[in-house]
């Protein structure tokens, strides 16, 4: 049986193994060991700011971004609806409650004219607002040209879930850097990976240290235990540390190769009226997944006749995110509305984007779709 080709499987070879055994070798693998601090440093150097702490998930990263910026019971968090259920997870963990807003059909992102709207009815039925959490959606940035100002104008905090977007950027800024504090995540499927990790950046020197107070049980400084907060167990590990330092000195190399592939995607379906590639011709974007979208009116065929196709062919593709007001757990929580989220969520769908994936599989996945598309006329 041919073996399957994965939608974005980790890229970890010779490099990253040097780099562990490296670590290892050290023999130090405490909180605050040599390659955790130097990978620490290494990423905000990479990204521009002056602070970066390692963390065991990116959902650990966005749960510290939260409480460090405010949130908590009585407050509310503006979340995008079309977004990975640990965006809003994280809210609730601090206590807060997830307000829902939809995303800009051709982008995926936050909708900033729904937005502008919410926060006005809010404001007026006497919410507090700790933030606004924007997610950069397959790694494109939002529009921090007109969300940013009118956030700013509310004095309201932009937490930025860049977890899918490393390594992107916007008018030549880097993802994760626009709010007042960023995330990103490492899990085995991100662009570079620790096989599982996250990391808080930001400029604000009070809210990196308030985040590495809490992550590491919240010990005050001195000899014995003592505790003032409740804190949690959310450091990296010094190793996967090590590994995250091989993986971001080949960041580059691996933007390029998913770069590449969704050229390849849309020079495709550029044939083929009725779809489109989400979020297409964004140079800034790390293009972390690539995911097209169908107008079956138009082609004849859905997304998910295509994703059928594909698995039967061991080629693993995904839909993109059920909006989080369709969630069971999140059903009764305030939203914003267009339709655009359950729209894309209907019709979208993301392929094999990764780059270790071999010419010989990226041909397999090609081979399989055209096959489906010629047979559908």
């Amino acid at each position: 049986m041919t073996d399957p080709v994965y939608l974005s499987p980790p890229d970890i070879g010779e490099l990253e193994e040097s780099y562990l055994v490296r670590a290892i070798r050290a023999g130090r693998f405490d909180p605050d060991g040599a390659d955790l601090r130097a990978f620490e440093r290494e990423v905000a150097a990479r990204v521009g700011v002056d602070y970066a702490l390692g963390l065991s998930s990116g959902t650990a990263a966005l749960h510290l971004a939260l409480l460090t910026v405010g949130a908590g019971p009585g407050t509310v968090v503006v979340v995008p609806t079309l977004t990975f259920a640990a965006s809003a997870n994280a809210v609730a963990y601090t206590g807060a409650e997830p307000v829902f807003v939809d995303c800009d059909a051709s982008t995926g992102n936050l909708d900033v004219d729904l937005l502008s709207d919410l926060l006005g009815r809010l404001a007026e039925a006497g919410r507090r607002v700790a933030a606004v959490l924007t997610v950069d959606i397959n790694g494109r940035c939002a529009d921090y040209d007109r969300l940013l100002p009118l956030c700013a104008a509310t004095g309201i905090p932009v937490v930025e879930d860049a977890a899918q977007a490393l390594g992107s950027t916007y008018r030549g800024r880097c993802a994760g850097t626009f709010g007042r504090i960023g995330i990103y995540s490492f899990s085995h499927n991100k662009v570079m990976t620790t096989t599982g990790g996250g990391m808080v950046v930001s400029d604000d020197p009070a809210l990196v240290a308030r985040a590495r107070h809490l992550a590491t049980q919240a010990r005050e400084p001195v000899s014995h235990y003592e505790h003032r907060d409740v804190g949690y167990n959310y450091r990296l590990s010094t190793l996967l540390a090590a590994l995250g330092r091989a993986q971001l000195t080949r960041l580059d190399t691996m933007i390029a190769r998913r770069r590449a592939l969704r050229d390849r995607y849309a020079q495709l379906f550029a044939t083929v009226p009725g779809t489109r590639i989400l979020g297409a011709g964004d140079s800034g974007s790390n293009c972390w997944l690539t995911s097209v979208t169908v107008e079956p009116e138009r082609t004849g065929w859905r997304a998910g006749e295509l994703a059928e196709h594909l698995a039967a062919r061991g080629v693993e593709t995904r839909p993109m995110w059920k909006p989080m007001h369709r969630q069971p757990v999140y059903a009764d929580r305030q939203v914003a509305l267009t339709g655009a989220a359950d729209q894309l969520f209907a019709t979208s769908l993301s392929l094999p984007s990764g780059s270790a994936l071999t010419d010989e599989q990226v041909d397999r996945v090609f081979a399989a779709i055209t096959e489906f598309l010629d047979g559908r006329g």
